[in-house]
């Protein structure tokens, strides 16, 4: 008797299970890194199964097509194969409990139908408004771009005169606060610098939040015309000491600064965060190198890295036209797939879409401009005054290797003014930290150094 109800029991589990309706929105929260990234698929009943599409809100992406979606028994499937993404889950409790899996790398995640909201961040260095100051929203136009950019000017108070300085962002787009792995360090350095009377324009990259522009199609040179439309516009301003206007640039930002620099009177100083001194593709190998050994991957796979990267990088290099530049890559990654097999493809992805990926990434115009771009003679053009800080643990813009080639890049031009710094413990966005790794940045409260402020700040106020 005891057998015939816990078969029973079993059955009626099982239809229960195979009876569920799947239909409907399913959210989560995937971690990566330190960041959260809500996630939303949706799911619809075919004649043959099921379809869904995925959204990504923190990244603004919305409805990017499931290439497939399958549930049996009790788990759940889906994948992107253009995007290397596949997720299983298994059906408890009302949700799917399982794993993310992107470019050779899982992360849990669980899906429930209710909205899920992101853990609050704790970033003490955010100012809270009321501001001790006076912060103005403006526009400013690119006039050979043809494009209007939107921004945030502060000052000290809303009648004088003051020095200003223009932050210039690191690469992809970002907004005028630089937001980037939870932090807004142009938000806590223009409230710092502004607190101790210098005024700040910072502003949206091109083509992002409320600027205009395409920002895909753009090189470093295209932002370094936004950065000119800016200065243009700060000398049409009563409030501005024309005499005293200055450029931060941040990563890309400090390779920004001095091509302006280099080209524009109205530049009277210069801060490079985390600038470049050395060519692109040399900076993307150290990079790539170092922080691969902070992350204790095997000797041999770094070494099966740079061979594939060194030699992609010298095509782009050496190249001087589009298409073949397209075709020679492809050849070059399809011959070193086969000589490295399964190592370099993430798992999810086909040979083909993974190349494409690769080749497209490659010969992007930022891309191909930075891997060739060497910073070294728009630096020995800069007649201005010259801050260079690096953190000491930056894996991204090793200091070791970039601070002195850009001293002896201004010392070439024989510019008077050089000022280098190595600050002990800070990473690539000057936080004080333990490792240096990118993954750490989102962990960490403090969004920048009160060393590297106070550095800035006093050097800035020196004349």
């Amino acid at each position: 008797m005891k057998k015939i109800i816990f078969l029973q029991l079993l059955i009626l589990t099982t239809f229960s299970l195979c009876a569920q309706d799947i239909t409907g929105q399913w959210n989560g929260i995937l971690q990566v890194r330190g960041i959260q990234l809500r996630l939303v698929f949706n799911i619809t009943k075919t004649e043959t199964g099921y379809s869904s599409t995925m959204d990504s809100p923190d990244q603004g992406a919305k409805g990017i097509p499931v290439t497939a979606t399958l549930f049996e028994n009790i788990t759940l499937k889906l994948a992107i194969s253009n995007a290397g993404i596949e997720y299983e889950g298994e059906f408890k409790e009302g949700a799917f409990v399982g794993t993310f899996k992107q470019s050779g790398q899982s992360f849990p995640l669980d899906l429930t139908r209710d909205i899920v909201e992101k853990a609050e961040l704790k970033r003490p260095q955010e100012p809270v408004k009321p501001y001790p100051y006076y912060s103005e929203e403006v526009i400013f136009v690119n006039e050979n771009a043809n494009i209007k950019l939107a921004g945030t000017l502060t000052l000290p108070e809303k009648e004088g005169k003051f020095p200003v300085v223009v932050l210039i962002t690191g690469s992809g787009p970002q907004n005028r606060d630089e937001e980037l792995m939870g932090h807004k360090p142009f938000l806590v350095l223009s409230d710092y610098l502004t607190r101790n009377g210098i005024a700040v324009l910072r502003y949206d990259d091109r083509g992002t939040a409320q600027s205009e522009g395409d920002f895909k199609s753009a090189t470093s040179l295209d932002f370094a015309s936004d950065v000119d439309a800016a200065i243009s516009y700060l000398k049409t301003r009563k409030e501005i000491d024309r005499k005293n206007i200055g450029l931060i640039g941040h990563s890309e930002g400090g390779i920004i600064a001095p091509i302006v620099a280099a080209n524009c009177k109205d530049v009277n100083f210069i801060v490079l965060l985390a600038g470049t001194g050395i060519r692109g593709d040399q900076l993307l190998l150290l990079q790539q190198e170092l922080i691969g050994i902070a992350s204790g991957i095997p000797e041999r796979e770094l070494q099966k890295t740079k061979e594939i990267n060194s030699g992609a990088f010298d095509i782009v290099v050496k190249s001087t036209n589009q298409e073949a530049l397209k075709t020679d890559l492809a050849n070059f990654l399809t011959q070193k797939l086969k000589e490295f097999p399964g190592d370099q493809k993430p798992s999810g992805m086909s040979e083909s879409d993974f190349i494409n990926t690769q080749v497209d990434q490659l010969t992007s115009p930022w891309m191909q401009y930075f891997i060739k771009y060497d910073p070294a003679p728009a630096l020995e053009k800069v007649k201005c005054r010259v801050l260079a800080l690096n953190g000491e643990k930056d894996l991204q813009v090793p200091a070791k290797q970039n601070l002195p080639a850009i001293k002896a890049a201004l010392v070439k031009g024989k510019n008077k003014s050089i000022t280098i710094i190595e600050l002990p413990n800070l990473n690539h966005l000057f936080q004080e930290c333990k490792t240096g790794l990118p993954n750490e940045y989102a962990l960490l409260e403090q969004t920048i150094s009160p060393a590297a402020l106070e550095e800035i700040t006093k050097w800035i106020q020196v004349k």
